[in-house]
């Protein structure tokens, strides 16, 4: 489970998000971030029994900083009021679909897949999709994925994709600007004894779906 520590961390940071309560209160923030690392150190033990491709990632190369980018933001905030981790070969910035979890009191989620990737990515996904569609609907329509995941998530284009026919039968699955899942948790998941083994579920439903689309993208960069 996520420690109340975390959850009461969090959710005072988010009643006083600015420098003077942070700096006041930087003790508290780094040893709710150590526990944090430690969660998400077992929890990558969990994965890489499924997915091999996690194997000896350590903790730190997936964890976000809490401080919050606020050069072209409306919102100066300086923090987030979450902890998030993004469980990827290589490392949350090496631009692979992977496992997220993302704590915050109120609005916690899982999810997975790439989020606006690069255009080239984007179009090698939708080429792999467009030419093995049976194995690819195969993987989103399977039960265990469909009872977590009910579609893919995020924008799509008004019109179809360059380069791919218009007429295609699933032209629909081409449109999408990231391929990514979500599944929102209530805040008595992630205090729940079974967190682990829940998350774990979640993500093992997940995996064809990463798998397909780091498939797609490996052999791009192998070609």
């Amino acid at each position: 489970m996520i420690s109340p520590n975390i959850i009461k961390f969090l959710t005072t940071l988010k009643e006083n998000n600015n420098r003077d309560w942070f700096n006041k209160n930087k003790k508290w923030y780094q040893r709710s971030r150590e526990e944090f690392e430690v969660y998400v150190n077992c929890l990558i033990g969990e994965i890489q029994k499924f997915d091999s491709d996690i194997r000896y990632l350590p903790a730190k190369d997936c964890i976000f900083r809490i401080y919050r980018d606020v050069r072209f933001s409306k919102d100066k905030s300086p923090y987030k009021t979450n902890f998030g981790t993004h469980i990827v070969k290589d490392g949350r910035k090496s631009g692979n679909a992977g496992y997220y979890l993302h704590i915050e009191p109120g609005s916690s989620f899982l999810g997975g897949g790439i989020y606006m990737p690069p255009a080239e990515t984007l179009r090698v996904v939708r080429k792999e999709i467009f030419e093995n569609i049976e194995e690819f609907k195969f993987i989103i329509n399977h039960k265990e994925f469909k009872y977590h995941f009910r579609e893919i998530s995020g924008e799509k284009l008004k019109t179809f994709p360059r380069g791919f026919p218009g007429d295609f039968p699933e032209i629909e699955l081409l449109k999408y600007k990231s391929y990514t899942v979500i599944k929102s948790v209530p805040d008595d998941f992630i205090q729940s004894k079974k967190l682990t083994e829940e998350i774990t579920r979640v993500f093992k439903a997940m995996y064809p779906f990463n798998w397909f689309i780091n498939m797609a993208i490996a052999e791009n960069y192998r070609a």
